[in-house]
C-alpha cells in the first residue's frame, strides 16, 4: 500500500527537489503548474486551495472529496490517498517531478 500524501510529505518532496527544476518555483517560468495525478483513473487535478483558487505551489486542501483519504475534526484535508502523486501539467500533460526537471535541465 503506498503511503497517504500529507503536506508535509510535499514539503519533504519540494526540498528533495530543490535545484533540480523539480519545484514550483523553478518550474513555474517553463510553464509547468503544480498538480496531482490519481494514478487509479489518470485524472489530472491542479493544486487549489480549499476555495478553489488556484495554488502556486502543491496544496492538498483544494482536492476533490473523492482523492481524500481523511480530513482533521474540522474538516480541513490531512491527507490523500496513496495514488495520488504530486507533478505538474504544462500544456494538458502530466510531469512527475523527475519529468519536470529533465524538462527545465534540457532547456537551459
Amino acid at each position: 500500500m503506498a503511503l497517504r500524501l500529507t503536506q508535509q510529505i510535499l514539503e519533504r518532496e519540494t526540498e528533495a527537489y530543490r535545484g533540480s527544476g523539480g519545484t514550483s518555483e523553478e518550474s513555474g517560468h517553463r510553464g509547468f503548474r503544480p498538480a496531482f495525478l490519481d494514478t487509479r483513473t489518470a485524472v489530472v487535478y491542479p493544486s487549489r486551495f480549499c476555495d478553489g483558487t488556484p495554488a502556486p505551489f502543491h496544496c492538498i486542501a483544494g482536492l476533490p472529496n473523492d482523492v481524500i483519504a481523511e480530513r482533521d475534526p474540522a474538516g480541513r484535508v490531512v491527507s490523500v490517498h496513496g495514488a495520488v502523486v504530486s507533478g505538474f501539467v504544462r500544456d494538458g500533460v502530466f510531469f512527475t517531478r523527475d519529468e519536470a526537471a529533465a524538462c527545465v535541465a534540457t532547456a537551459h
